[in-house]
């Protein structure tokens, strides 16, 4: 019913920049928050940034003040903008979006994973 398709990802040397995009589509009548998590080898999956359809944002600590989050709701895409970073960024990031379709049933949406690698 809905698809979330990241793109992006790659590798990078610490202290440079990439930016991730996530775009929805299918069967969607709105989207509510949506945001990036990232997973490294061996660790639990956590919460990188979120941003509210009003465009509140919120941000990890580790990533407070280098990562970027934002969307733009006509295109259903959600972006995220990393600079300075460090090896302790590398992992898969996924895209989440909490969409209501067109039938009014609200889903948790994932995407496929996108690998970022920080090294030199």
């Amino acid at each position: 019913q809905v698809q979330l398709v990241e793109s992006g990802g790659g590798l990078v040397q610490p202290g440079g920049s990439l930016r991730l995009s996530c775009a929805a589509s299918g069967s969607i009548f709105s989207i509510n928050d949506m945001g990036w998590y990232r997973q490294a080898p061996g660790k639990e999956r956590d919460l990188v940034a979120v941003i509210t359809s009003g465009g509140s944002e919120n941000y990890a600590d580790s990533v407070q003040g280098r990562f970027t989050i934002s969307r733009d709701n006509a295109e259903n895409t959600v972006y995220l903008q990393m600079n300075s970073l460090k090896p302790e960024d590398t992992a898969v990031y996924y895209c989440n979006a909490e969409v209501r379709t067109i039938a009014r049933v609200i889903i948790d949406c994932w995407g496929q994973g996108t690998q970022v690698t920080v090294s030199s």
